[in-house]
């Protein structure tokens, strides 16, 4: 395909999938967990916070809580001092223990595997949700859409959004929905390694042909240069 900058937005988006995958064959979760609570509650503290850091703190974390019931009866001051290294630790802590709460009374201490459901639940939005129902129960309901995903698929051209709710819905339409999920930490993969907001590797990246905002000169095949001249 010359020049795949001008191709559709749909067969840019899926010919750059097909790339993520190869570049990034093995998509896993980066956050630790054991069950769907654990999930939910690792999700919630990488908000603004690293996974790594996240995965330092949940140990003592959930030996110290290691149900919900736990969670839900927790001391406040002793919740935040576990979690303070992750920041934003006092509104972390509230809404962890809060929405351990509703579990209990309005889901018989289960985590809810519906969409609908877990985004009642108190410091749970679409992007905490989407990742709890992806890899807690191999639903993939939407696009989870972090801070590396927004940007770099406004990079790519495939969305003109900043709402992450918009940008997702662009996503959901691009996109095959058994790899909603996967697209997602294939982008944090790609932003980690390649396309760092401070300094982007153009020059190394695989996508650059099909990026409009790459810095690299595409090649333009010297037919299609004739006939546009």
């Amino acid at each position: 395909m010359p020049n795949q900058r001008r191709a559709s937005k749909k067969q840019r988006a899926l010919e750059i999938l097909l790339r993520l995958k190869r570049l990034y064959p093995e998509a896993p979760c980066s956050l630790d967990f054991k069950n769907p609570l654990q999930l939910m509650i690792a999700t919630m503290l990488a908000a603004q916070c690293t996974d790594e850091r996240v995965n330092l703190v949940t140990p003592a974390l959930f030996a110290a809580y290691p149900d919900v019931y736990a969670f839900a009866e927790a001391d406040l001051e002793d919740l935040e001092r576990l979690v303070k290294s992750t920041g934003f630790y006092r509104n972390k802590a509230k809404n962890i223990r809060a929405a351990c709460q509703k579990i209990i009374t309005e889901f018989n201490g289960a985590v809810p595997s519906r969409m609908e459901d877990l985004v009642t639940l108190p410091g749970v939005a679409r992007k905490t949700a989407n990742v709890v129902l992806a890899h807690g129960f191999g639903i993939n309901g939407g696009v989870t859409v972090d801070t590396h995903v927004k940007r770099i698929t406004n990079l790519l051209g495939l969305t003109q959004y900043a709402d992450p709710v918009k940008i997702e819905r662009d996503l959901m339409k691009l996109l095959p929905q058994p790899d909603w999920e996967n697209w997602s930490i294939r982008l944090v993969y790609h932003g980690r390694a390649i396309c760092n907001a401070r300094n982007p590797k153009c020059g190394m990246c695989d996508l650059a042909d099909l990026c409009p905002s790459s810095k690299v000169v595409p090649v333009v095949d010297p037919v299609e240069e004739a006939v546009q001249a």
